[in-house]
């Protein structure tokens, strides 16, 4: 049975974050059934960055069927993740996935969006600073994993986040593959 992520484009995403994650799950496809939607909030698909880099997403989010997606992975970026907090459908899907004890993934700021989506009450990362006002206890970590939600601190965390996307949704063998195959030996602590 095939996996499928979904990774919501709002405008102002952090594109590290966002393309490193889709471009892991891609290629994790080449060893599993495991696929990608970028999907734009609205109609409008090209959608740009934090940075003034602008990414076409495969379809609106009006057109994704949510009772076959696996996983939702929420890039970072303040006005991504705002974007991404005000949008009832993406609060929704969360905590859809979230019930049905399936994948709900953020990296940076928008643990704030699982927040308002009342997912996280325990340990989480995200970028220093976001927590503040959050339930839960920030942990100083890349990536924290707890059940069925994975949470990473930032830009430099963004290929781990992935990673472990990858390791929760297909398996140990295929998570080792990419990671060899990124040279991800040669990140230092």
């Amino acid at each position: 049975m095939s996996k499928i992520v979904l990774l919501p484009l709002a405008r102002g995403f952090e594109e590290t974050e966002l393309i490193s994650v889709a471009d892991v799950i891609k290629r994790a496809g080449d060893f599993f059934d495991i696929k990608v939607i970028l999907a734009s909030l609205d109609d409008d698909l090209l959608v740009n960055g934090a940075h003034d880099i602008k990414i076409k997403a495969d379809c609106s989010l009006n057109e994704v069927d949510v009772n076959s997606l696996s996983a939702i992975a929420l890039a970072g970026g303040m006005g991504g993740m705002n974007n991404l907090k005000n949008d009832d459908r993406i609060i929704n899907i969360i905590q859809t996935l979230f019930n049905k004890n399936q994948l709900v993934a953020s990296i940076c700021a928008s643990a704030i969006v699982l927040d308002k989506a009342g997912v996280i009450n325990d340990d989480f990362t995200c970028y220093p600073g976001c927590e503040k006002g959050l339930k839960g206890n920030r942990v100083d970590v890349p990536v924290h994993v707890n059940k069925n939600i994975i949470t990473a601190a930032g830009p430099a965390t963004a290929m781990l986040f992935g990673l472990e996307i990858v390791k929760y949704l297909c398996n140990d063998e295929v998570y080792k593959k990419l990671y060899d195959a990124l040279l991800i030996r040669f990140i230092k602590n």
